[in-house]
């Protein structure tokens, strides 16, 4: 017979035991087990038989534990606490985020989580996590995610979230300074270049490229986070590709504006996907994205107006 792991009684004996010498009495363990007097009592002799020593003195009136049963039974409530302590952490974490979104630090910040607060006005019990990550690899972990991309036709459980305009943005001090009246005008003045893994990603020479301008472009300053791109815009340093959608807020308040009229409709689109078909709130946590995303569109038009 296989040793058990351990080197422990069985789990049944230990419990009996545990509970029968918590009452002095095996009747109130029976009670509180949903057992028989006769099952705990079983369960205590071949614990007893195992360990070859005596864990309670036999009274007409009950049982007293003997010096060794004292002894385990301390030894066993420890462990038992730290069990209860491991589930319970268990449990808190799992009521704190029951619904996980695996989300890139964009998506996060300039159009997620303003929606989430919106999310728990009226669904305030349901918690919800975002792992945030660049690297265009979605944390198998996660409920949901959100990404950028072209949706293959196999994308099984992904589905459109909102597609958006690409348009070349500048604080109102670089569109002040510099004479942008072309393609030609914008493509020689300082951009700003987002390096990123996605491989789907638009970049300038794509973007000029689509508007049928195939000259020079200047290439200026690097950065590897999209947020870092915009503030660099922010911050006169120059002009940054930028999806109306998402960065409406900083539109909407005057700190970018639109250098040239041109935009692009990328073939790609902004996604969602529900890895975990089996969770009510997940299905709820995606459909109203879903729902708040397709309100939401077309609300972008009057930048251009």
């Amino acid at each position: 017979m296989p040793k058990r792991p351990y080197d422990l009684p069985t789990m049944s004996a230990l419990v009996a035991f545990e509970a029968a010498a918590r009452h002095d009495s095996f009747v109130q363990a029976a009670q509180e087990l949903n057992v028989t007097a006769a099952a705990i009592s079983h369960q205590v002799k071949a614990l007893e038989s195992e360990l070859e020593c005596r864990l309670f003195q036999r009274h007409h009136r009950g049982v007293t534990l003997t010096e060794t049963g004292a002894y385990l039974l301390v030894a066993l409530q420890r462990g038992f606490e730290g069990m209860a302590e491991a589930t319970s952490q268990l449990r808190r974490r799992a009521s704190m985020a029951s619904v996980t979104i695996g989300v890139t630090t964009a998506v996060s910040s300039l159009w997620l989580t303003p929606r989430l607060a919106e999310f728990w006005k009226t669904h305030g019990d349901v918690s919800v996590a975002q792992i945030v990550s660049d690297t265009g690899e979605t944390p198998t972990e996660c409920d949901l995610s959100i990404r950028y991309g072209i949706l293959p036709r196999d994308s099984g459980g992904a589905r459109v979230l909102f597609r958006d305009r690409l348009m070349a943005l500048g604080s109102p001090d670089f569109a002040g300074s510099h004479r942008i009246g072309s393609l030609s005008d914008l493509a020689a003045l300082p951009l700003i270049h987002f390096d990123t893994p996605v491989t789907d990603w638009t970049d300038w020479q794509g973007w000029f490229r689509a508007l049928g301008y195939h000259g020079p472009i200047r290439q200026s300053h690097w950065v590897n986070n999209y947020l870092i791109a915009l503030q660099a815009a922010r911050d006169d340093m120059g002009a940054v590709l930028g999806w109306v959608a998402l960065t409406r807020p900083l539109l909407a308040k005057g700190q970018l504006v639109a250098l040239l009229p041109e935009a692009i409709a990328p073939q790609e689109a902004f996604h969602v996907t529900l890895h975990n078909q089996t969770s009510p709130r997940a299905r709820l946590v995606h459909d109203w994205l879903v729902a708040t995303a397709r309100s939401e569109t077309g609300a972008e038009s009057w930048v251009l107006e």
